[in-house]
């Protein structure tokens, strides 16, 4: 019997295979309880093999998401019946990847770089069971930011301060980065990191949630 309190099924376990506090917000704010599971994978070297074989951004992504969920589905001690989200992100703007910056010096290059330009963010996520993917989706949002002044840099790094070295592109959409658009097209929880509305269809295909 469902709990009328509750759009997950009882006993249906999920696990986010991520260290992302956005993705498990959202998760959380559709009223799912998910455990958390760091996955176990170097994801600067699977990048890196992902650009010297030609991948597109798009196909490199949604690896990333079947590798993060396929590495914890396959831990020893978790529930093989416990369906595993993995998810990643990957910023393309004018055929170049971009990764979270590692320095503030680092994100105001970036983001004089996306300065005035449109990118797009494919935003993977893949499920996993039994250590097999059963489902894998990518979104890609698109995003045009404004010209950007050395003086709102400035400032804009200021406020952010290290918060924009835990973000694809430099900017927090859901904070201060908003000021940094003109333009956003595109399932806000997808540019967080998370294509929420497809992956709630899936859920529900698999009587994981309510219908």
């Amino acid at each position: 019997m469902t709990d009328p309190s509750s759009l997950q099924r009882p006993h249906a376990s999920i696990i986010l295979a991520s260290a992302s506090s956005s993705r498990l917000a959202l998760l959380q704010a559709a009223g799912l309880s998910v455990t958390v599971r760091k996955p176990s994978v170097d994801e600067d070297v699977l990048k890196r093999q992902a650009k010297a074989k030609g991948m597109q951004a798009a196909d490199a992504a949604l690896m990333l998401a079947e590798r993060k969920a396929g590495s914890v589905s396959g831990q020893p001690g978790i529930n093989p019946d416990a369906l595993v989200i993995g998810a990643d992100q990957l910023l393309v703007c004018d055929g170049r990847w971009y990764d979270k910056p590692v320095d503030l010096a680092d994100a105001r290059t970036q983001l004089k770089a996306l300065s005035g330009r449109t990118h797009l963010l494919h935003t993977a996520v893949a499920c996993c069971r039994h250590g097999t993917t059963v489902w894998r989706h990518v979104a890609a949002p698109v995003l045009s930011m404004r010209r950007l002044t050395d003086a709102f840099l400035d400032a804009y790094l200021s406020v952010e301060a290290d918060h924009v070295l835990h973000c694809v592109g430099a900017y927090r959409l859901e904070g201060p980065g908003i000021h940094l658009f003109d333009a956003v097209e595109g399932e806000h929880a997808a540019i967080l990191g998370l294509p929420l509305l497809a992956l709630l269809g899936f859920l529900r295909q698999q009587d994981i949630l309510v219908g």
